[in-house]
């Protein structure tokens, strides 16, 4: 048996609790600053508030202020914050890790820099490792995996990647079941990138969806010829973008489009992209769905100021992402839905 400490307990951070435990670990949950209640909810009922199911029994539910004691014999942590806890992670919860603790982290996203490079998760908090002169290998999980059906045992497969493939082997036998099946990556980038490029892609994808109901009506029929269309560009962008971050191998592709496919179809993003294509602004369409956290609309801003800088440098043709413009121009600047079709042509 092996302790597991959970630090962050939104949705997907509370849902790697079930096959952690169920794995015969001892786990622990932990909230952040901003998770006090949602602590409060689980130690009265042992049931976190956005979930169907119990926790499994023996679960152990701490606040952000007995941390230390959350950490206390802990042979993995999982860091499982938003986009929006990035910094705080780095800043408050890697210094006080015991050196040598591994961590495995849920959040997916990118870095942008003022050259227009792209930098994972893993590699920023890594070097704030180094920088406190501490070995604590940092790993990630990628892959197609929505919270709540994690919860409710459907088959999930994803993609644990590292630097070290002994340590990825025994993060493994910790995590696995049989409904959680994990495959194994060192190609850190690859993995990342693949996994964060789809949140904004899976916007664009829906967009489709609210412009016919704009169109055609909302209880009309669903049109697949346009989303399939926009799927299309969108893995057609992924694979240019892949190859602009130096990703190891396009395997990580199909990674990145079972990603792109789950989160179309059974994802926040999915919600708010319906919501702009008929006709809502970014701010309607936030308000209408209040307390949800959208990380595709972090990620669609980065990618695209990275490639808008490395296009001005002559490293890439901002042609080749007129999918990812568009989403940029409508979470950005506020531009209405009027997705290029013409623009995703081409003569082979």
């Amino acid at each position: 048996m092996k302790t597991v400490t959970v630090i962050g307990s939104g949705m997907m951070g509370s849902a790697l609790v079930f096959p952690a435990r169920e794995n015969n670990n001892k786990v622990r949950l932990v909230g952040t600053h901003l998770d006090e209640d949602i602590i409060t909810q689980c130690k009265k009922t042992n049931r976190h508030p956005k979930f169907k199911r119990d926790f499994p029994s023996g679960v152990e539910f701490y606040y952000i202020s007995d941390v230390a004691a959350a950490l206390e014999g802990a042979d993995l942590v999982i860091c499982g914050v938003s986009n929006f806890g990035v910094e705080w992670f780095r800043d408050v919860i890697l210094p006080i890790l015991p050196d040598g603790l591994p961590v495995l982290a849920v959040t997916k996203g990118l870095i942008a820099t003022d050259e227009g490079e792209l930098i994972t998760y893993v590699h920023h908090w890594q070097s704030r490792v180094r920088e406190l002169s501490k070995h604590n290998p940092i790993c990630a999980i990628g892959g197609p995996c929505t919270s709540y059906e994690l919860v409710a045992h459907d088959q999930t497969r994803v993609t644990f990647c590292g630097e070290d493939i002994e340590l990825l082997r025994k993060i493994k036998g910790i995590m696995a079941t049989d409904y959680y099946h994990i495959s194994l990556s060192t190609d850190i980038v690859g993995t990342e990138s693949a996994v964060a490029l789809k949140n904004g892609y899976a916007l664009g994808v829906a967009l489709t969806v609210g412009l016919n109901q704009k169109q055609f009506g909302l209880d009309s029929e669903l049109h697949y010829n346009s989303q399939a269309a926009v799927f299309g560009q969108a893995v057609f962008e992924m694979q240019r973008l892949l190859e602009a971050q130096g990703a190891g191998s396009l395997d990580n592709l199909a990674l990145g489009i079972g990603d792109l496919y789950v989160t179309v179809y059974g994802g926040r993003t999915r919600l708010v992209g319906i919501l702009l294509g008929r006709g809502l602004s970014l701010e309607q369409a936030l308000s209408e769905l209040s307390g949800v956290t959208l990380e595709s609309l972090v990620v669609s801003k980065r990618v695209a100021r990275a490639m808008r800088i490395r296009a001005q440098k002559g490293l890439v043709d901002l042609t080749d992402y007129p999918l990812l413009m568009h989403i940029d121009a409508i979470v950005s600047s506020g531009a209405p839905a009027d997705i290029p079709w013409d623009s995703f042509v081409k003569e082979y």
